[in-house]
């Protein structure tokens, strides 16, 4: 007779199986329930989403304990110096209940916004330098974290009429996938597949695009260890490559949520610009560092909208003698001659900006 544990353990992997199915009856079936949901989750209110996800989250750390047990751990090592045990596990919950609302949001979010709505909702700040390299025909490179809602920063540029691409990990369910894809393309937003992304990139940024990137995911033992909370954290060496291969600026973008309601201030809290990174003995390194300190300045803002559950921190670099850890940087294309350095200018400001009419 097997084991309470075993009896989880085969439950657990028959899910995992069931998730991940590509195509055939399983993953057709997993298809057709995620529809029914995202036609419930949208005939409800879209104010009344982040309420349900903090219900939600109260279920989803009982069902599973070790979720929150999860962010509690990295919370203690990331914050454990500046907030009291009683406030980290107050932000784990917070986080779990950021998850479950973001979650909802993703089916209703290219619904709602549109170039004609976006106003209503979002509150863009910092994107004046943004929006006029975009306008002189420049590309540039979004970058932004597990925070908040964080696919917002592509949709407000698409919105804009600003032909917009995300990098994305492909769904495990063909199906699904398919209809993220579609959906996010009729709200102005393309999605490109991880694998082979690289192939398109720079032609989507000579022809003056945006580019977005999650950089916040473990890179392994292939990535490159910068500072991120105290702690090193593996990160993918490809943006920095990208942006000195193109000379192309970065720009570091957040979607924090504002209140229960679906209201969110958008914001570029960093811009990166190839001239200073010019001169610079290991500049991968150092752009890699500067974008990730800088999404952990937007994180520390309200640390309860970050995805404490996700293994940031899993790869540690091995031993070595120096300051410093990870692999060499690698030998990369010098980059193109550019136009000169743009002049700095402090963000912050509320935007008040107009629709550009989106070319078909």
């Amino acid at each position: 007779m097997a084991s309470p544990g075993e009896k989880n353990e085969k439950r657990r992997g028959l899910i995992r199986r069931c998730l991940k199915a590509g195509t055939g009856p399983i993953a057709w079936t997993m298809y057709a329930a995620f529809r029914v949901l995202i036609a419930v989750v949208q005939m409800l209110p879209i104010d009344s989403l982040a309420p349900l996800g903090r219900g939600l989250a109260r279920i989803w750390k009982r069902v599973s304990p070790r979720h929150r047990n999860l962010a509690i751990e990295h919370l203690e090592r990331a914050l454990g110096d500046e907030y009291s045990r009683e406030d980290i596990e107050r932000i784990a919950d917070e986080s779990l209940a950021n998850i479950a609302t973001f979650a909802m949001e993703t089916a209703c979010a290219p619904r709602v916004l549109r170039a004609s709505t976006w106003p209503r909702y979002l509150s863009a700040v910092g994107f004046e330098e943004t929006l006029e390299l975009l306008v002189a025909g420049r590309g540039v490179i979004l970058v932004t974290g597990h925070y908040g809602s964080f696919e917002l920063p592509g949709y407000l540029l698409a919105g804009l009429g600003f032909e917009t691409h995300a990098v994305m990990r492909p769904i495990d369910n063909a199906y699904i996938n398919r209809f993220m894809v579609d959906s996010r393309r009729a709200s102005g937003l393309h999605l490109l597949d991880k694998k082979g992304a690289m192939t398109r990139a720079r032609s989507i940024l000579e022809r003056g695009c945006a580019l977005a990137f999650i950089a916040d995911q473990s890179a392994g033992r292939k990535g490159i260890f910068v500072d991120f909370f105290g702690r090193p954290a593996s990160t993918y060496k490809s943006i920095g490559l990208l942006a000195m291969a193109t000379n192309s600026p970065i720009a570091v973008g957040y979607s924090r949520r504002m209140g229960d309601a679906f209201r969110f201030e958008v914001g570029i809290n960093r811009l990166i610009r190839p001239a200073e990174w010019a001169n610079l003995e290991h500049p991968l390194r150092w752009i890699t560092q500067e974008f990730s300190k800088a999404m952990e300045d937007f994180i520390r803002v309200d640390p309860g909208q970050y995805w404490w559950i996700h293994r940031r921190w899993k790869t540690q670099p091995k031993p070595r003698n120096g300051p410093s850890a990870g692999p060499p940087e690698p030998a990369i294309q010098p980059p193109s001659d550019g136009p000169p350095a743009e002049s700095k200018r402090p963000h912050g400001r509320p935007l008040a900006i107009t629709p550009r009419t989106r070319k078909d």
